[in-house]
């Protein structure tokens, strides 16, 4: 099934043509094999066009595609023996972070993930991927559960923001998402965290704190969204397209400024295209990302975290 954003009208069209003309040959025993391969060369030609010249707000669009994968697509592809392990022993079990134990790459590792919902029932189930105080107090007993019996961590960042309820509020949304950055900081053992769509605001950067920090090529990630932004701006969220670009929440932008650390491409046209192949991509540089970190020592770790993130936003004397 595809579900095309406004910018791919183009190729929404030459892709309706080639199914018309496949039915056709089916129904009719006309061979249509010229033009169907003529068709087919000029999608993969007008695809390649548009995915590399996107705009900020496009890439925003593309982020939150909905038939985008999701961190559940993630485990199930590149995690094998997960065990899911649920609930803040506090609270209770917030379903829009997800967590347990399993095997990347044949390592033990620690897996905690933000998980929008791939249909209704799901978003719903999952508040569409928004995590109240329990989710990120569920996020902290598995970090340190992490450190306790010495296994690293990956974390999977994809929500448009923390859940801004009452309920939230009253719980203690803030100290909840300080604690969690807290956690994140202190924490003796390999974090590498991996953007997979929305990184959004508070609500992701809890989950950022990481010794490598990857972006999957058309996620974007940024203390506002772009519509928040605008409201408080322009007091309106119809220069969405403005503040994105202000914003610079690009993969490229904040490998620039030094807020990632690496970008997982993307197949042609985006992950919601070929999510096998883009979750095979992101398992390759998670591999590597771990590879380089095993070697250091809790202490290390933890000193080599915390100065990464101090050093964000430094300017250098002129």
């Amino acid at each position: 099934m595809n579900s095309y954003l406004d910018f791919e009208k183009p190729i929404a069209e030459i892709e309706g043509k080639l199914q018309e003309l496949r039915h056709l040959s089916d129904d009719s025993g006309v061979n249509m094999l010229d033009e169907v391969t003529r068709l087919e060369g000029k999608v993969d030609r007008l695809l390649k066009q548009t995915y590399s010249r996107l705009t900020p707000w496009q890439k925003t669009q593309v982020a939150r595609h909905q038939l985008r994968p999701h961190a559940t697509d993630y485990i199930k592809r590149l995690v094998t023996d997960f065990v899911p392990l649920a609930g803040d022993r506090a609270f209770g079990d917030d379903r829009a972070v997800i967590g347990g134990l399993g095997r990347l790459r044949g390592y033990t590792t620690m897996i905690i993930g933000q998980e929008k919902g791939a249909d209704t029932e799901g978003r719903v189930a999952h508040n569409f991927g928004m995590a109240n105080p329990e989710g990120y107090r569920k996020a902290i007993r598995l970090l340190r559960l992490a450190e306790r019996f010495d296994v690293p961590v990956l974390t999977l960042i994809d929500t448009p923001g923390a859940h801004p309820g009452v309920g939230a509020e009253e719980r203690g949304q803030a100290e909840a998402i300080a604690r969690c950055i807290e956690a994140g900081l202190d924490v003796r053992v390999p974090v590498v965290a991996l953007i997979i769509g929305e990184g959004g605001s508070g609500g992701a950067i809890a989950l950022g704190v990481a010794n490598s920090v990857l972006m999957m090529e058309h996620a974007i990630y940024s203390v506002i969204s772009p519509e928040g932004c605008a409201s408080i701006l322009w007091r309106d969220a119809a220069h969405a397209e403005a503040a994105a670009e202000a914003l610079r929440l690009t993969a490229e932008d904040l490998q620039e400024l030094g807020v990632v650390d690496g970008i997982v491409p993307e197949p042609v046209g985006g992950a919601h295209r070929d999510a096998a192949r883009a979750i095979d991509a992101a398992g390759a540089a998670l591999e590597d990302a771990f590879a380089g970190l095993r070697d250091r020592d809790g202490p290390t770790l933890r000193s080599l975290r915390r100065e990464k993130f101090l050093a964000l936003g430094a300017v250098a004397a002129t």
